[in-house]
């Protein structure tokens, strides 16, 4: 088994940390992140538009205002114990968002405003004022929850991967993480949503869960504490695994790869049709809603490192 945890992107390598000639190039490699193992679950389809055909999306006011109030969050313990205040955290915010806002597609979100900066739907544009004061409430909701000048992170932004046994490479990024003096772990993940009911804790731990067995996986130690924080509602939920329960979910993810190399090796991913899709993009070209996919990328699946696929065989 090979792990890496790392404070700094990685690059668009295999990632298991072994020493490459000098002027070698790694090969690309597959890897499974919390977000793409929840698109598959959710729609194999969506996995394949968004991880293999890599099809554009719209961004929505709501997603860019997470990105916002994390970097305001990650940029807060840059800042001295004593100086980590709502007021400096408030006085962050511009330059983050100065930073975000010539991203492709943002300036696009307040080309009108709405009366009064209110909301209606995820991608309904308001002011940009109301957008901003609306972050900095969530900010401010943070220091709530935690004291920040109490908490010194090992690590925020932070790419974990570690690569099983039988060759799945699993790799994500998690908001922070915090070591005690006892070498104890608690993972934090940030929400600018609500908590969601009781039916739906265990979708909203899947990902924390995955960073827990990858950490477990690099350092030996199962995290004593996952936490999300809600700052929608400012609410918090934690959970303590166990080595039993990431032994299960490893053998979860296991069993999500093996899926998905079948899809891929076949071409065959199935639309799943629920709610969701009231919020997916790809509408157009889903055969649930009466379209067409484009051909599989063969080539950039390929490209990506994955075994080249099989000619599909069509379904009556």
């Amino acid at each position: 088994m090979t792990a890496i945890l790392r404070t700094e992107p990685a690059p668009e390598v295999p990632g298991d940390g072994d020493a490459l000639p000098d002027g070698a190039t790694a090969p690309r490699r597959p890897s499974l992140s919390p977000s793409r193992a929840a698109d598959f679950k959710t729609c194999p389809l969506l996995y394949r538009f968004r991880t293999i055909d890599r099809l554009p999306e719209r961004k929505s006011l709501a997603a860019v205002r997470g990105t916002l109030v994390h970097a305001v969050l990650e940029r807060l313990y840059d800042l001295p114990a004593p100086r980590r205040t709502v007021e400096a955290a408030q006085e962050l915010l511009e330059p983050a968002w100065a930073e975000l806002r010539d991203e492709p597609g943002i300036a696009e979100l307040f080309q009108s405003a709405q009366e009064d900066g209110a909301e209606t739907d995820a991608n309904a544009p308001e002011s940009v004022e109301a957008w901003l004061a609306s972050a900095g409430k969530l900010v401010e909701k943070y220091f709530a929850l935690e004291d920040p000048t109490r908490i010194q992170p090992e690590g925020r932004e932070q790419l974990v991967e570690v690569t099983l046994p039988d060759g799945l490479l699993l790799r994500g990024f998690v908001d922070r993480l915090d070591v005690a003096p006892n070498g104890a772990l608690r993972v934090v993940d940030y929400k600018t949503g609500s908590m969601p009911r009781e039916a739906f804790e265990a979708k909203a731990l899947f990902q924390m869960k995955f960073y827990a067995l990858v950490l477990w996986r690099t350092r030996g130690v199962v995290a004593a504490q996952l936490k999300l924080i809600y700052l929608g509602d400012g609410d918090t939920l934690t959970y303590a695994p166990d080595e039993a329960e990431l032994l299960r979910f490893e053998r979860t993810l296991q069993a999500i790869w093996d899926a998905i190399e079948r899809a891929v090796a076949t071409g065959d991913f199935r639309p799943n049709k629920t709610r969701l899709c009231g919020w997916c993009d790809h509408q157009a070209v889903c055969p649930a809603f009466g379209g067409t996919p484009p051909p599989f990328p063969a080539e950039a699946a390929a490209a990506a490192g994955w075994q080249t696929p099989l000619p599909v065989v069509e379904r009556d």
